[in-house]
């Protein structure tokens, strides 16, 4: 299994977690929630679907609603299938949250696995937050030493990139600080108590409550990518 499908696929099931769906809700969820899968369209939900429910993890059943019961009839039209999460599948995603390996820090991983936080025990949570700001820290290192060796080779619209480059990077690092921050003093989001669950935030893919000064799905760094 490939990265990106790898991270799709936990995608799927987390937003299956909380309540059925159809396809096409699952790719506004994707789309609009979770913004690193803007990308993705229906030739490649589908078949991530399918592999879900070969491997148990998911059931297909006919939509239930008037609109649906209409469908088939109409123009032959085929009634929505509605996409739930099995026990089976539930404990498979409970296994993936859990995951704290150097996959849980790349850019579109972290992502992802951001926006189910709400889902996530808290030292998991830390673990993932330190590793991520592990990674960066080391990416800016390099941007630096990269930017002193060149920079008498550059050109001025060249520089300012590599600038806003390490600028992206260090909003981040600062960001994820205060996130452990909060984390460590034990201030869950939205009120809630000390060591509970923190809530999620599903308009944008992140958590609510805690700083979070604008963090990327991606971050722009140029040229870029997760090692």
């Amino acid at each position: 299994m490939g990265r990106r499908s790898g991270i799709l696929e936990f995608a799927v099931l987390g937003l299956l977690r909380e309540s059925p769906m159809h396809g096409y809700e699952l790719r506004k969820r994707l789309n609009t929630s979770l913004g690193v899968f803007r990308a993705f369209s229906y030739g490649t939900l589908y078949p991530c679907l399918k592999t879900l429910v070969a491997s148990g993890w998911l059931t297909e059943e006919p939509g239930n609603t008037s609109e649906d019961a209409l469908a088939a009839p109409l123009a032959g039209r085929r009634a929505k299938i509605v996409y739930r999460l099995t026990a089976e599948g539930k404990e498979h995603f409970e296994e993936l949250l859990s995951q704290t390996g150097p996959d849980a820090y790349d850019d579109e991983h972290f992502a992802a696995r951001f926006a189910f936080f709400g889902q996530t025990s808290r030292d998991v949570r830390m673990r993932v937050l330190e590793g991520r700001r592990s990674r960066l820290e080391e990416r800016l290192e390099k941007m630096r030493a990269s930017l002193t060796r060149t920079r008498e080779r550059l050109d001025d619209y060249t520089l300012e990139l590599q600038r806003h480059g390490m600028e992206s990077v260090e909003r981040e690092v600062r960001w994820l600080n205060e996130l452990i921050e909060s984390e460590r003093a034990g201030r869950d989001l939205k009120g809630s108590a000390p060591g509970g669950t923190a809530q999620q935030d599903t308009t944008n893919g992140a958590t609510g409550g805690l700083p979070r000064p604008g963090m990327p799905s991606r971050p722009d760094t140029p040229g870029d990518t997760a090692t």
